[in-house]
């Protein structure tokens, strides 16, 4: 009996995975002129560049909010998209340009850390995601904070 619902349920799982369909994503949305299958096509492509990547906050109490501008250029030749900034943690927050950044202009990510909670070193990133390639820049923050009693 045993030997029957196992195989009756082998037969269906193989069965369902069989019938669902292999879709592919389309070869444009994936489409990068730098990638190791592809040569170098001539396109032009954006380039972001920091003039800091890192900023150390020095000694912070604990439950203060502090910022910091990345200013950052599009060195490329095409225009430049951020498509998302991601902290390693919920005690950062961030404001960004959503629109193209032109060939030779210049913004600003602006990163917010929140002490609140936070004790001793603390290294946090930043990961900002563009149309560049790599498409992944990492920022990175440092502090060193202390409770109100040990300060």
């Amino acid at each position: 009996m045993i030997k029957k619902i196992i195989f009756f349920t082998a037969l269906v799982i193989g069965l369902v995975s069989c019938s669902q369909s292999n879709s592919k994503l389309p070869a444009d949305v994936v489409h990068n002129p730098k990638s190791a299958e592809t040569s170098n096509t001539g396109e032009k492509m954006p380039q972001i560049s920091f003039i800091y990547s890192e900023h150390d906050f020095g000694k912070l109490i604990q439950g203060e909010k502090v910022s910091f501008p990345f200013k950052f250029k599009n060195t490329g030749e095409a225009p430049l998209l951020i498509s998302k900034v991601s902290a390693s943690c919920g005690c950062t927050a961030s404001k960004y340009p959503k629109e193209p950044i032109a060939p030779g202009e210049e913004g600003i990510i602006e990163v917010t850390f929140d002490s609140d909670g936070q004790r001793g070193m603390q290294n946090k990133t930043v990961t900002v995601l563009t149309n560049t390639q790599p498409q992944a820049t990492i920022l990175r923050l440092k502090a060193q904070v202390a409770t109100p009693e040990s300060y």
